[in-house]
């Protein structure tokens, strides 16, 4: 521990996401790429706890899901969004040490990284007393990846640009999840790359993602079912060959309609209601594809600080 006051910190929730839709165009000359996604935040969280570090200390450690597989140094996307804040509302004395613990899949389409990030920033904001407002927040998370933005605005949004630029959306209701997790992960960078090579010409229609708006502020679940669409999934099932048998298969133990969170490998299935959800939990148990299985519902609101003392 580097802190320099123990009973100092500022314990921050923050969600994992689900892109219901994922529209990819082909890949600039800037080499982004031009996204129309629509996201849910769902209720699987990361803590993010700051205390305060000797003069000018950044320092990170991991526990829960997946910690072995997250950087402790200055590549860790938390560390970054510290140090962003830092540099544009504070003073280079400001330290902090952040303790992450994770329920998000590392690597699994579910922006676990994202969320630490925007915990970050808004644990650090409140353990420095920075006087930086939401949209400020919203700014500097735009700069640290396409998802950060919206694990701070939780709820459902539309993104568009890279995925950054957010307009919240009406979702009636609340939506019941089960993830299927994947032996290991999958690189964002690598899916894209697939996309890029074979499948650039293959975007969705925006009226699709239209109908998926439509659907959820009327919870109109066969709606949303028919608009739910991912432009990454083949490359993800090129990479990774499981995760078309648990797309499949699981649909026939139960779920509305099932989808890869993201650049995958997590596969996300939408259930009807919670008898629905627990049965189908226990079936993928069962898949040798199937690393573990986490419940969850959606929409719920982005980071938000638990504690401050």
């Amino acid at each position: 521990m580097e802190s320099s006051d123990v009973d100092a910190a500022v314990r921050v929730q923050v969600p994992g996401k689900v892109n219901l839709a994922l529209s990819v165009s082909p890949r600039r000359e800037d080499g982004y790429h031009e996204l129309t996604t629509l996201f849910m935040a769902v209720s699987l969280y990361d803590i993010v706890t700051a205390t305060p570090a000797r003069r000018g200390r950044l320092s990170v450690e991991v526990s829960g899901e997946g910690a072995d597989q997250v950087p402790l140094d200055g590549s860790n996307l938390a560390i970054k969004a510290a140090q962003l804040l830092r540099s544009r509302h504070g003073t280079a004395e400001l330290g902090v040490h952040l303790m992450i613990e994770k329920r998000i899949p590392v690597a699994g389409g579910m922006a676990g990284g994202s969320a630490d990030a925007a915990g970050a920033l808004l644990a650090c904001s409140v353990l420095w007393g920075l006087d930086v407002d939401q949209s400020e927040l919203l700014t500097l998370a735009a700069e640290l990846g396409s998802d950060v933005p919206f694990s701070l605005m939780g709820g459902c949004a539309l993104g568009t640009g890279r995925g950054e630029q957010l307009a919240p959306t009406l979702c009636k209701g609340s939506y019941e999840w089960v993830f299927a997790l994947a032996h290991g992960g999958l690189s964002t960078a690598k899916v894209f790359a697939d996309y890029d090579l074979y499948s650039a010409a293959q975007t969705t229609p925006r009226m699709i993602v239209d109908q998926l708006m439509t659907g959820l502020a009327s919870h109109d679940l066969e709606a949303v079912r028919m608009g739910m669409c991912n432009d990454l999934e083949h490359s993800a099932i090129r990479l990774h060959p499981p995760i078309l048998e648990t797309l499949e298969e699981g649909l026939n133990i139960g779920g509305i309609t099932s989808i890869v969170s993201g650049s995958g490998p997590t596969v996300a299935f939408l259930c009807a209601d919670d008898d629905d959800a627990v049965n189908l939990a226990v079936g993928l148990s069962s898949f040798t594809s199937v690393r573990a299985v986490l419940r969850a519902k959606g929409p719920v609101p982005g980071a938000r600080v638990l504690s401050n003392s």
